[in-house]
């Protein structure tokens, strides 16, 4: 008998272009200049976009919001809520950026990437994020692929 490989969903280009459209659309509405990161689910980078006028610091924020992100599964918000609550061993995790602004990206059960966003107060950075997590839940939505196929 022959074992089938799982079979789970990947971000594509095309999504994260999305993403980071939807993204970038509400940033100009509120006239924030922001750098946007969107990665795969092993982390390594499958879209970025800088809008004029951003800081050079958030190129590398944005990118570690998004790693995080991905890698532990969780919102990057969540590590800063334990910082906040005195919990400092966070501080010490590889890889941890506890600043809210990352957003692991879901399809069912699979984490598929994630979207990081730095410029701005880290509460608007996440506001941005969730629009680009929201345009692929759509994207997906409007190309038939519902959360359930994988």
């Amino acid at each position: 008998m022959t074992q089938k490989l799982p079979t789970r969903p990947v971000l594509t280009l095309a999504a994260a272009k999305v993403m980071a459209a939807a993204a970038e659309d509400v940033a100009l509405k509120n006239e924030w200049s922001v750098a946007i990161a969107i990665v795969d689910d092993s982390g390594s980078l499958l879209y970025f976009q800088r809008m004029d006028q951003n800081a050079n610091s958030s190129v590398d924020v944005a990118i570690a919001k998004a790693i995080h992100a991905v890698n532990f599964r969780r919102p990057t918000s969540f590590h800063e809520d334990l910082l906040d609550k005195g919990n400092m061993v966070v501080l010490g995790m590889p890889g941890m950026l506890p600043l809210e602004g990352g957003i692991p990206l879901r399809v069912g059960e699979h984490v598929v990437g994630a979207i990081g966003v730095s410029g701005v107060r880290s509460s608007q950075d996440s506001i941005i994020a969730q629009a680009g997590e929201q345009a692929l839940t759509t994207y997906l939505s409007d190309s038939g692929i519902i959360e359930n196929d994988f």
